[in-house]
């Protein structure tokens, strides 16, 4: 898999460069806060990614303070693919979103935009110290347990400039996503709309969850008399709001990995497309209807990442699940982790969540308890028909909307084969392993396209 090369404005600067490698110490600390502060004033006053002179050979950190410092000036007010703005955008979808081992909410962060600022130039810096300390406490060195100063120093320019957390990509995805949407009006954002997408899917072949076409239905108490009880649901076929479908079950391999009762457990499949960098031709020439469309063009649309996510026994759904990174050349089932901690609301949360996690996963761990099986063996197994969940992950993104950048869709694998379950647009990637340097290799190519629209409405 490739994204393609970097255009060669960022070759000649990052040629021969590791992604990151920042100093260490006291003076690596310093060094990069200062040029963090830099780096923002000179997004805030107008500057270009592509001249940007800060953070050189560190492509990485020019993405990530690139993001913050446009998210916060030029895209805060600016209406967002679904919401009014970025900013509504942000409130509403970091809502049950904590910072780690503090139980605040992330949308308070971003409740205005003085508060935003103010937040991301003297709070966060803060936080990223006593993290960074508090994380290279757990590394003593010696009998005197002094604090290692370089660990220290490398977690705190890590996060400070390169985080490596989930949230961080996905706020990085969701960036790119919303001012994608925002300066192109790109037509395959309307996907968001789970309705459209069903319509749109199921007109072009795509293996969508199959939805009842009756009018609409009735839902009744067993019990309830005197019309109460009652509960009437327009379907979305008549231009009601909802969509009405009948439950989808694991196949047998997947509930061979999970504990009796457990909910419809999906792969987490991210596809990154190059169509949006010409968005006026986003197939590059070809027509959805033509013979021979079950290829995609090679290097156009790439299967980026893929983590299978083990839903909890009694749970409805796989959202508290374990997420495990799946090989996508082999299938094979890697270790698995959790991103719980990121959801722990509460000031309480203080003195109960962590600020990581370290938790680890070979089995199921729902295993052995409440009647389940002592063991349920995950890591290692092979996903048995992983090329056609990437190769049909992949499709779907060139035939419905190949000028959006990044997609995480949710696929659902069944006994009777492949279900594409919804797309999400600003997409996570849910803990999996993917290639950073081609990651960011190809985010660099949609900043320094977009960025020209940016500059051009100065």
């Amino acid at each position: 898999m490739s994204f393609n090369q970097l255009p060669k404005e960022l070759i000649r600067k990052n040629s021969g460069v590791k992604i990151e490698q920042p100093s260490r110490g006291f003076a690596g600390m310093l060094a990069d806060t200062l040029e963090y502060y830099r780096c923002l004033a000179y997004y805030w006053t107008g500057g270009s990614f592509r001249k940007c002179p800060y953070f050189a050979g560190r492509l990485q950190a020019q993405c990530q303070v690139y993001s913050v410092a446009i998210t916060l000036g030029y895209l805060w007010a600016k209406p967002h693919y679904r919401a009014t703005s970025l900013q509504h955008d942000m409130c509403i979808n970091f809502r049950n979103v904590a910072i780690p081992g503090t139980g605040v909410p992330l949308n308070l962060v971003v409740w205005c935009r003085a508060g935003a600022i103010l937040f991301m130039l003297v709070l966060y810096p803060i936080v990223v110290l006593a993290a960074a300390l508090k994380q290279a406490l757990r590394r003593k060195v010696g009998l005197k347990n002094k604090i290692d100063l370089d660990v220290a120093s490398s977690l705190y320019c890590e996060q400070l400039v390169t985080p490596q957390d989930w949230f961080s990509y996905w706020r990085l995805n969701s960036f790119l996503a919303g001012m994608h949407a925002t300066e192109t009006q790109a037509k395959g954002f309307k996907q968001e709309d789970k309705w459209t997408f069903l319509e749109d899917g199921d007109a072009a072949g795509v293996p969508i969850s199959p939805y009842l076409k009756v009018p609409a239905i009735v839902v009744k108490d067993r019990y309830e008399e005197g019309g109460m009880g009652l509960f009437f649901f327009k379907n979305a076929t008549e231009g009601g709001k909802w969509i009405i479908q009948e439950r989808i079950e694991n196949s047998k391999f997947v509930k061979s990995l999970l504990p009796p009762n457990a909910p419809l457990s999906t792969f987490r499949v991210m596809t990154a497309s190059r169509g949006g960098l010409t968005p006026k031709d986003p197939r590059l020439g070809c027509e959805a209807t033509a013979e021979g469309f079950k290829q995609v063009p090679k290097g156009h649309v790439s299967a980026i990442s893929c983590v299978f996510r083990a839903g909890r026994r009694n749970a409805n759904t796989d959202h508290d699940s374990i997420l495990y990174d799946v090989d996508k050349e082999t299938g094979e089932i890697k270790q698995g982790t959790r991103n719980m901690h990121w959801y722990q609301l509460g000031l309480w949360k203080i003195f109960t969540c962590p600020w990581t996690s370290n938790e680890v996963f070979a089995d199921h761990p729902d295993g052995g308890k409440h009647g389940c099986p002592a063991r349920i063996p995950v890591k290692g197994k092979v996903v048995p028909n992983i090329k056609e969940i990437l190769h049909t992950s992949c499709l779907s993104h060139y035939l419905l909307l190949p000028d959006v950048p990044l997609v995480g869709w949710d696929v659902a694998v069944t006994d009777s084969g492949v279900c594409m379950l919804e797309v999400n647009l600003s997409c996570n990637f849910f803990k999996g392993s993917f290639n950073q340097e081609e990651y960011f290799k190809f985010m660099a190519d949609y900043f320094l396209y977009l960025d020209d629209f940016r500059l051009r409405a100065k």
